[in-house]
């Protein structure tokens, strides 16, 4: 089943000592560009949410996001810089001195000063935090890759579509080329009748002019090459796995084939049909670059 590469996903975790908060979001990227917050207390981690999410996702720019609170007081530690604190009072004490006042230095004013207490975390364990923020992560993951799948199926069904649209106009203009030869033949032949006026014409120059017209116009293999593509755009569509770049290829691949036949076309009808197929490779690029 193809995905789309545009998603979103939310997961949770809560005991009473932690509570951890997961968010992921994706959009369509030429390649896999994986983008992490986390607290930086939680760094020692990010390799390993990192390798998880290139186990699921493989292609697109993904944001995640990860809010990890803990609620234990216990796992807190409370740590006085007493050297700080000194060279605090030192400079108040002077400062106090130098302009003549008597107000007294508090302990609360002292412990409100910037780094002077510091609350922060213990030491944490790598697998105990793992193991709390992988619930989250991967229910955050399985939210985003189910939404991922189910925009990727709606994509699948349009492209499938339009591809029975550009079957069809092929079809079409195959038929339609078997008749412009004889047609130019014919009008050849009036055209030449009505400037001889009368005086007999060389079949045989005749008779090269449409083969030369024929050999120009020939669009045969191009037809041929086209339905290949088409054929392989439809087996690309139903197989598994992170087939986007696959399919960016084929639908160049069609536009190269369908140029070259309007380069060709010596017809209004085929011409017509052909901007109908420009026009449907188009729309059928801009929902494969969203195709993972």
């Amino acid at each position: 089943m193809i995905c789309s590469m545009t998603g979103f996903g939310r997961g949770q975790y809560k005991t009473g000592e932690v509570e951890v908060s997961v968010e992921i979001r994706s959009v369509n990227h030429r390649y896999s560009d994986i983008s992490i917050r986390m607290p930086r207390y939680l760094s020692f981690l990010e390799e390993k949410v990192r390798e998880y999410i290139q186990h699921r996702i493989y292609r697109g720019r993904v944001d995640l996001f990860i809010t990890y609170e803990i609620l234990e007081q216990k796992m807190l530690e409370v740590r006085v810089d007493s050297q700080l604190a000194r060279n605090y009072m030192s400079a108040l004490s002077s400062l106090r001195e130098s302009m003549g006042l008597k107000d007294d230095i508090t302990l609360s004013f002292l412990a409100s000063l910037p780094d002077v207490i510091n609350k922060r975390q213990g030491e944490l364990d790598e697998e105990e935090v793992w193991n709390q923020i992988c619930p989250a992560l991967e229910q955050a993951v399985e939210v985003l890759v189910e939404m991922r799948r189910r925009e990727g199926e709606n994509l699948k069904m349009d492209v499938m579509t339009r591809l029975e649209t550009i079957g069809r106009l092929v079809s079409e203009i195959e038929g339609r080329s078997r008749n412009v030869i004889l047609e130019y033949r014919d009008k050849l032949e009036k055209r030449v009748g009505e400037l001889s006026r009368g005086i007999e014409l060389d079949s045989d120059r005749l008779y090269q002019e449409v083969v030369i017209f024929a050999d120009r116009s020939n669009i045969a293999e191009e037809i041929v090459r086209l339905r290949s593509h088409i054929s392989q755009t439809h087996n690309t569509l139903n197989g598994v796995g992170a087939v986007g770049r696959k399919l960016d290829f084929l639908v160049q691949e069609m536009n190269r084939e369908i140029n070259t036949i309007a380069s060709k076309a010596n017809d209004k009808d085929i011409s017509s049909r052909v901007v109908d197929i420009k026009s449907e490779i188009e729309k059928i690029r801009e929902q494969v670059q969203n195709i993972e």
